[in-house]
């Protein structure tokens, strides 16, 4: 698997972080991890292959990860380089993502769904296994952060795991979640005296790795009291294993 940062910020405007989204991609196909309003020209940026890309993953309905979704379907209904697809492109996310998606799609007579290709979208629940693309199994997690976020854990017959917490508050059980795997793309939203609980802050975040002993950690979701400091070493001290503060633009094999 190769992940592919393309927004390692917040919803707050940063001159070089984008908004939530992070692309996987698989010997089985292409999933972006959250979708936000930069996500379409980020991947653009990145040369990455989006008019094929396989599937679309929204862990929650904050417009910093799901934002972006309406108008990359607006793109693709026009595009000249998705006129010629013919496999589907599906969406999974939490409840109420069919009726916030087609509401949108349905003011100023978008027709967001009616595209050159078959849409799916698959609302799951907290605590479902489900294939999200052929031959990885995804798994859900509820997370202390709003009432329909998740995070989601991806296992393939390499076998390699992958858990994507999305924005979260600390919980023991996340770590259950996270047990042993191989990468752990985790929030990190605030250094310290963090102002809201259902985030974290880099003592959560360590706190989490170390418990569910995961192989690498990379920190995303990273507001601008960030800038001008050294993630890493800072997380250095609160845990030995490898940490990776997220930049746009980063790739990592795994």
């Amino acid at each position: 698997m190769k992940l592919t940062v393309l927004g390692s910020g917040t919803s707050v405007p940063h001159p070089d972080r984008a908004s939530s989204a992070h692309w996987l991609q698989t010997s089985n196909g292409s999933l972006l991890l959250d979708i936000s309003a930069d996500a379409a020209h980020r991947m653009a940026q990145e040369r990455l292959d989006w008019p094929n890309l396989d599937a679309i993953w929204v862990s929650h309905f904050h417009l910093d990860h799901f934002g972006g979704l309406p108008t990359f379907l607006f793109g693709t209904k026009w595009a000249p380089q998705t006129q010629s697809r013919t496999k589907p492109l599906r969406i999974f996310g939490p409840e109420g993502l069919k009726r916030i998606t087609r509401t949108i799609s349905d003011s100023n007579n978008y027709s967001l769904l009616e595209q050159p290709f078959p849409i799916e979208i698959v609302e799951v629940a907290p605590s479902t296994e489900f294939e999200i693309l052929p031959r990885v199994i995804a798994q859900t997690f509820k997370t202390p952060h709003t009432d329909e976020s998740m995070a989601v854990r991806l296992n393939t017959h390499a076998p390699k795991s992958f858990v994507y917490t999305s924005d979260t508050g600390f919980s023991e059980n996340l770590a259950s979640f996270a047990n042993q795997v191989d990468l752990l793309l985790m929030e990190c939203s605030f250094r310290r005296n963090k102002p809201v609980e259902k985030h974290l802050e880099l003592a959560d975040a360590m706190k989490l790795a170390k418990m569910c002993g995961a192989h690498r950690v990379v920190l995303t979701h990273l507001y601008p009291e960030w800038d001008g400091i050294d993630l890493e070493a800072e997380a250095r001290e609160l845990w030995s294993g490898e940490t990776i503060a997220a930049f746009d633009g980063l790739q990592l094999e795994f």
